[in-house]
């Protein structure tokens, strides 16, 4: 056993694997994103999900204030659009879209969509966790999971 400290609790934690995910808000007409991989399901009845995004993330009180969101699973295919909204402020001009029905958007050719309400945030630690109502769902049954384990993308 070895004493907890940042470095060996990511690396510890590394060696847990996980899908990845990418939450998108609308605020004036302008969509945001962040890539998310702690992400799980809360509840079967009602239909819940959480996830949670650190203090210091880029564009944290747009996610904070916001009402709607989606969260897009991702496929094996997009690792590129993984890594563009892990950067600070990434722009989404160029993200093929696919709005939903609360003045929100899917990202195009993911594994899975959840259209959600916000219902709850908890500030711990140095994150801030959302707890979310699913409204809306959909997903393909013929394209692969994106997996990262070990700090690194699955392929």
């Amino acid at each position: 056993m070895k004493k907890v400290n940042i470095k060996n609790f990511k690396q510890t934690l590394s060696k847990f694997t996980t899908g990845i995910t990418i939450v998108c808000v609308e605020k004036n007409n302008k969509i945001f994103g962040k890539t998310v991989n702690s992400f799980n399901s809360l509840s079967l009845k009602p239909p819940l999900v959480l996830f949670s995004l650190g203090n210091y993330s880029s564009s944290i009180k747009t996610f904070i204030d916001c009402k709607y969101l989606t969260i897009n699973i991702l496929s094996k295919n997009q690792k590129n659009i993984s890594d563009h909204f892990s950067k600070k402020n990434p722009p989404t001009e160029k993200i093929n879209f696919i709005k939903g029905h609360y003045n929100t958007s899917f990202i195009r050719d993911s594994i899975g969509y959840l259209e959600c309400k916000l219902t709850e945030k908890i500030k711990k630690g140095d994150h801030i966790i959302f707890i979310c109502k699913v409204i809306n769902v959909g997903y393909n049954n013929k394209l692969k999971p994106l997996s990262y384990f070990n700090s690194k993308y699955l392929l």
